[in-house]
């Protein structure tokens, strides 16, 4: 095998598509395993693990806080895997790659608009009623800036706009009063973000709120997140194969001192989802690079694709199966297949047998389409 074909089986990582399934398996009903298991169980652990299955009431982190993340995280990897400099290129062959990049920025964006349920009260279209800001949203306006990075700065420049970036983003929030408020506010009403939100953001918030989750000014340092994973992918696609252990504890490492240093940075700028503040992008950092090191190490470097293959599966179309997670109604479909089962169980097991069900018609369904070789990517 020449050196090429290494190069370029080693890019097809089968953990990047296992960690993504991962990642939106708990999306998909996995998150309500904990619950079933302790009404069956009566063990107090799973109630520990069930508080995980929730995103965090304001400061704070859970591991239903990283999901998001981890999926910006790992568009980043994708693009560090095969990095391409195309500043040097003729306009002309830059203008096709410009132009795919931005199909998929607004085709994102507005199948993000379709998963928050689209037009406010339908057709005629209530502009107003609208939810612009949406998971696919972030994802698309991160991957588009990372990528845009990629293809005209080196690896250096990189990094230092991240680094950069996370520590404007806590001087900007921290110490530069909001108009009519104050410097440092971090509330869910006072704050900068709640600020420009209700300013600048057109049509509704999620739930009404003065800011938005995913609002505009949180998605300045969501990029750092892509841009990180694009750093996992660089190592990766440059370890040698005698090297490929080293690089997965390097991964591990690098992931460890994230962690600690964001929950060091929390005590001046604390953890926070909503405001997506630079100890969140830290500590979501570290956990997306320990999880890829441990899928990195089990799937690819311990050949262990088939123990995965359900991650694998939903990873492979996880666009698709993220926006049926909101246009299609699995609970429906679950009920009318399973549901007279599930009734004649014993009480203690209908949750659990619920769950499963519901897991089931999508993984079947995402079963279908992988061994039909039918991967819809955006």
């Amino acid at each position: 095998m020449t050196d090429n074909l290494k190069k370029e089986k080693k890019r097809r990582l089968a953990s990047l598509d296992a960690l993504r399934g991962m990642d939106m398996f708990w999306i998909l009903g996995g998150q309500s395993l904990f619950a079933a298991l302790f009404v069956l169980t009566g063990w107090q652990g799973w109630k520990v693990a069930e508080s995980h299955t929730v995103h965090s009431v304001w400061h704070g982190f859970t591991f239903y806080d990283l999901i998001f993340p981890l999926f910006i995280f790992l568009s980043g990897v994708a693009m560090g895997l095969s990095p391409k400099r195309i500043n040097q290129l003729p306009l002309s062959e830059r203008t096709p790659i410009y132009l795919k990049a931005l199909k998929r920025l607004f085709l994102l964006s507005l199948l993000g608009i379709l998963y928050n349920h689209g037009w406010g009260t339908g057709i005629p279209a209530s502009f107003d009623e609208v939810r612009y800001s949406s998971v696919l949203g972030r994802i698309a306006i991160a991957w588009f800036v990372a990528a845009l990075l990629v293809w005209h700065t080196s690896f250096r420049t990189q990094m230092i706009v991240a680094v950069s970036t996370l520590i404007g983003y806590w001087l900007w929030l921290s110490f530069v009063p909001v108009p009519g408020g104050e410097a440092g506010n971090l509330s869910q009403t006072g704050s900068w973000n709640a600020w420009i939100d209700q300013n600048f953001l057109p049509g509704i918030t999620y739930q009404n709120r003065a800011t938005d989750p995913e609002g505009l000014l949180s998605n300045i340092p969501a990029i750092t997140n892509a841009l990180f994973g694009v750093a996992a992918g660089k190592l990766i696609a440059n370890a040698s194969v005698k090297g490929e252990w080293r690089t997965a504890g390097l991964l591990a490492a690098i992931g460890v001192v994230s962690i600690a240093l964001g929950w060091a940075w929390s005590s001046v700028f604390p953890v926070n989802k909503d405001l997506w503040t630079s100890s969140f992008v830290l500590v979501t950092v570290g956990w997306s690079f320990v999880l890829l090191s441990v899928f990195y190490a089990i799937v690819d470097l311990c050949n262990l694709q088939r123990f995965a293959y359900l991650f694998v599966i939903i990873g492979a179309n996880s666009i698709i199966i993220y926006l049926a997670s909101s246009i299609v109604d699995w609970a429906y479909i679950s009920r009318s297949l399973f549901g007279g089962f599930v009734l004649g169980l014993p009480s203690e097991w209908q949750p659990l047998m619920s769950v499963i069900g519901l897991l089931a018609v999508q993984l079947f369904a995402l079963h279908w389409l992988y061994k039909r070789k039918i991967l819809i990517s955006v």
